[in-house]
């Protein structure tokens, strides 16, 4: 049997039917930690399909969180919504702190609709029910998490918010150009400010039964959220310094940082929730074990590796791929928005294979059978587009190779996809590249 029709024997179509991730849901099975990736940060159809299959993990699972490749005081402003904690009236107001680039990855119209029905979920609970929450679990948000943490000082204990000031008063010189710390830091340990967020931290942490007592479970969220900033500043710090040391350093930090929080969140929601399970949204590069790509001969590890190795089959990785369509991406970083047409995948890829299937949306289970687990094992290319993306250059920017059946319990494949609509849509993104003509059918 050729490697077509492995695929195409092992594929579960996806017909729009209410059923269709009923096989997603069965190999979840009770694992607690569910990780959906994505081929990229601005195809419609992985946000719908995260946001289809995360419904049914609330509804059905008892999933208590989603933990997003977001920054954490941005994110913390649509949990605060969905739990009615805040005065934001509309779903829009609650992406309103999404804006550094990429904006379109939160403020896009697929998100918007989930954060609705992710509050309407919420209200409908019974009152002592546990709400469920949305978190961030980036860290690129040194100022505005060193704010956060200033703020929730000066109400609860103001001589610690002295302290605190103090210490942050470090990066001063650099304004909110994190880069420029990172560089002036790298090369004259004096202008090192980690002494002084480690001592943030610590004195934070020192007291946190105080603190978390002085207000029931409402100041028990609090300070978790304080605390996560400040240890996010902490982190923020060696990673703004390790990016002149290399990339790999950089990146290792920042998916080490990332998986800290979804240990951090699920020890919090232990408070409130026995056995608490949580649904996690990041690109395919963080979600897959790095241990079965070109990430590894590298050096680098990431989200998916840590997390299979701390819990195993408690959690459940599941990859996204597309062969052509349309994406929303910048030709630079911090470029606006554009709609730009997704190549016909190369020779050699996983995304061909799954094409010349002929089947236009599939599951594909990779652990559980036996054939494609094996199959699949088989070094292929694979695209990964970020938010960044140049179709001249794509084999060398954008594809690596990977053996996706070590990579990922299962993935979705939408052989056509579209770009993801930005709440503000640019005139570069409105005179972009239209789909091809036979979308969604693709004949």
């Amino acid at each position: 049997m050729s490697l077509v029709e492995v695929v195409r024997a092992a594929a579960r179509p996806l017909t729009g039917a209410a059923s269709d991730y009923d096989p997603v849901l069965e190999l979840i099975g009770d694992a607690r930690f569910v990780l959906l990736g994505e081929a990229s940060h601005g195809s419609h159809e992985f946000y719908r399909a995260r946001a289809d299959i995360t419904k049914r993990l609330i509804r059905e699972k008892g999933f208590a969180a989603m933990a997003v490749e977001a920054d954490w005081p941005d994110a913390y402003q649509v949990n605060r919504y969905i739990r009615a904690a805040d005065e934001d009236e509309e779903s829009i107001d609650a992406l309103g702190d999404f804006k550094r680039f990429p904006t379109w990855m939160w403020r896009n119209a697929d998100v918007l609709d989930l954060v609705g029905w992710l509050r309407e979920h919420n209200d409908g609970l019974p009152p002592e029910a546990s709400r469920f929450g949305f978190y961030g679990l980036d860290l690129y948000s040194l100022n505005a998490s060193m704010g956060a943490v200033l703020h929730y000082l000066d109400r609860v204990d103001p001589e610690a918010a002295k302290r605190a000031r103090h210490r942050y008063s470090c990066f001063e010189d650099f304004g909110e150009n994190a880069q420029a710390y990172g560089f002036a830091a790298r090369f004259d340990l004096n202008r090192s400010c980690e002494q002084e967020v480690v001592s943030q931290l610590v004195e934070m942490r020192r007291r946190a039964a105080e603190y978390a007592r002085r207000n029931g479970d409402l100041a028990a969220e609090e300070f978790f959220y304080a605390e996560q900033n400040a240890r996010l500043v902490k982190n923020a710090e060696e990673y703004y310094r390790s990016m002149f040391q290399g990339h790999i350093e950089s990146w290792n930090l920042r998916d080490r940082h990332m998986v800290e929080t979804i240990n951090a969140l699920e020890t919090h929601l232990r408070g409130t929730v026995p056995r608490p399970k949580i649904v996690v949204w990041a690109h395919n590069s963080h979600l897959g074990d790095a241990r079965a790509t070109q990430m590894s001969q590298r050096g680098e590890w990431n989200v998916g590796q840590l997390t299979r190795e701390q819990h195993g089959h408690d959690a459940v990785l599941i990859g996204f791929t597309t062969y052509r369509g349309t994406v929303t991406a910048a030709s630079d970083w911090d470029e606006p928005a554009e709609r730009k047409q997704v190549r016909a995948a190369l020779q050699g890829s996983y995304e061909l294979l799954f094409h010349e299937a002929g089947i236009p949306r599939f599951f594909l289970p990779l652990r559980d059978h036996h054939a494609a687990h094996e199959g699949l094992r088989t070094p292929h290319l694979e695209r990964a587009i970020g938010v960044v993306y140049r179709p001249e250059t794509e084999r060398l920017s954008h594809y690596f190779h990977a053996s996706l059946s070590d990579q990922f319990d299962a993935v979705l494949h939408f052989d056509q996809t579209r770009a993801v609509e930005p709440l503000e849509t640019t005139a570069q993104w409105q005179a972009g590249e239209p789909a091809d003509d036979t979308y969604p059918f693709g004949v």
